[in-house]
């Protein structure tokens, strides 16, 4: 039985590339002038988000789906997925005239959704299951084996991969000479495992580093274990990363292919889709944004510190970002900042308690975010559910040392408390 990972080269990429010219859009890459001036280097940005399905995902999809047989066309496809291979999917069902069945997790953004259904109009049927990733995609299994249909997989098929490879020849092409520095986001590990066999041969002085989502690692977990191995716990804010254990095949090209790892915690990633919004006008999905997030200058702390003079490649995975969405994405970069912070305190029920606590204890830069209060009879105190946001991190000791002043009793919610959850 010949090896998977053995049709996974650089040859499959570029034959990938031809295959799928027609279906996908050869995307830009400026230069990112936000961070190529705090770093002194050349910072470009490769713009995914910019397809048509507004993700590199349709460029596996499309690769995967272009080499069926007649007879398993007509068997039909199905696949899992977060949204954004269900896009590419759904695309490639209308195109190809293919009936396809998409499962996605619960949890899918309304957004993601109706691009789902707008693209595969009548040959696609989205089925919502679960919460995660993961059991979507054990749901799409049981349905290829019970009714006989290919599975489409998002990252564990050579064919995916040598597709979403493309991304590195294209952006080579591009630049016409090699990068010092390519950085990927990474979920279950397609991307990466096919950009980096092709850069590994295309351009072997180029690093290759990989960024998960912090609350999501399962990447580096399996390359620390030697095998795959199931996260029990995962943060699914970054949906289109968010999966509990990587592809086999990916761990085994990647794995292989040893490229640099590392994380970035969910506040910093949401900090850094607000710069983009507010600063270059760009709407990314978290995961899109992920290798944006981990970069910085030399120096700085960032994950990946880039040097001056460095030539580096930042993929922007993806766009499809829920605009109601923001409302989270700002709360987690705030509590990441050190600026938004929730206690539960009991106030004296008696008049003038809340002039006090805004007179006395609140600093001039801050400001109440949240007050839930329920007056108590027969009681002397009542606790106040508050959430404030200080004017700078640095306020927070002087903050409660002013409480502690006041007298008041109180207690800080930490983020990872479940009634901070609750609240937020």
């Amino acid at each position: 039985m010949s090896d998977p990972a053995a049709t996974v080269t650089a040859a499959a990429v570029r034959e990938a590339a031809q295959r799928i010219q027609h279906a996908v859009v050869r995307t830009p890459m400026p230069r990112w002038e936000r961070m190529s001036e705090l770093t002194g280097a050349t910072v470009l940005l490769k713009r995914e988000d910019q397809q048509s399905v507004r993700s590199y995902k349709v460029r596996g999809a499309f690769n995967l789906m272009l080499r069926l047989t007649g007879a398993e066309r007509a068997r039909g496809v199905v696949c899992a997925s977060a949204g954004n291979h269900a896009q590419g999917v759904a695309k490639a069902c209308h195109e190809l005239a293919i009936t396809g069945r998409i499962f996605v997790p619960r949890t899918t953004p309304r957004q993601k959704l109706d691009r789902i259904a707008g693209l595969g109009g009548e040959q696609v049927t989205l089925v919502p299951v679960g919460s995660t990733f993961d059991e979507a995609s054990a749901a799409a299994r049981d349905f290829a084996e019970a009714d006989g249909a290919v599975q489409v997989h998002p990252f564990d098929d050579a064919r995916t991969i040598a597709g979403q490879g493309t991304v590195a020849k294209e952006l080579h092409d591009q630049l016409g000479r090699s990068p010092d520095v390519v950085v990927v986001p990474v979920g279950g590990g397609g991307l990466i495992a096919g950009m980096g066999t092709y850069l590994a041969e295309a351009t072997p002085r180029t690093r290759v580093v990989g960024v998960e989502p912090g609350g999501a690692a399962s990447m580096a977990a399996a390359l620390a274990a030697g095998r795959p191995v199931r996260l029990a716990d995962i943060d699914t804010f970054v949906d289109g990363a968010a999966v509990r254990q990587v592809g086999n095949l990916p761990f085994e090209i990647v794995s292989a292919l040893a490229p640099a790892m590392t994380s970035v915690p969910e506040g910093r990633l949401c900090a850094e889709m607000l710069a983009l919004y507010q600063t270059e006008g760009i709407v990314a999905e978290p995961a899109g944004a992920l290798s944006l997030a981990a970069v910085g200058p030399a120096g700085s702390g960032a994950p990946v510190e880039i040097q001056p003079g460095q030539t580096v490649v930042c993929v922007l995975s993806g766009g499809n970002n829920d605009i109601s969405r923001y409302a989270e994405v700002e709360e987690r970069a705030l509590v990441h900042a050190g600026l938004r912070h929730y206690f539960v305190i009991d106030f004296p029920q008696e008049p003038g308690a809340l002039r006090r606590f805004l007179d006395h204890v609140l600093g001039p830069e801050d400001d109440i975010s949240l007050f839930e209060y329920t007056k108590r009879s027969n009681r002397e105190t009542g606790p106040a559910f508050v959430g404030l946001t200080l004017g700078s991190a640095q306020g927070y000791h002087p903050l409660r040392e002013r409480m502690d002043a006041a007298g008041l009793h109180y207690e800080g919610i930490a983020p990872d408390s479940p009634l901070f959850r609750f609240f937020t």
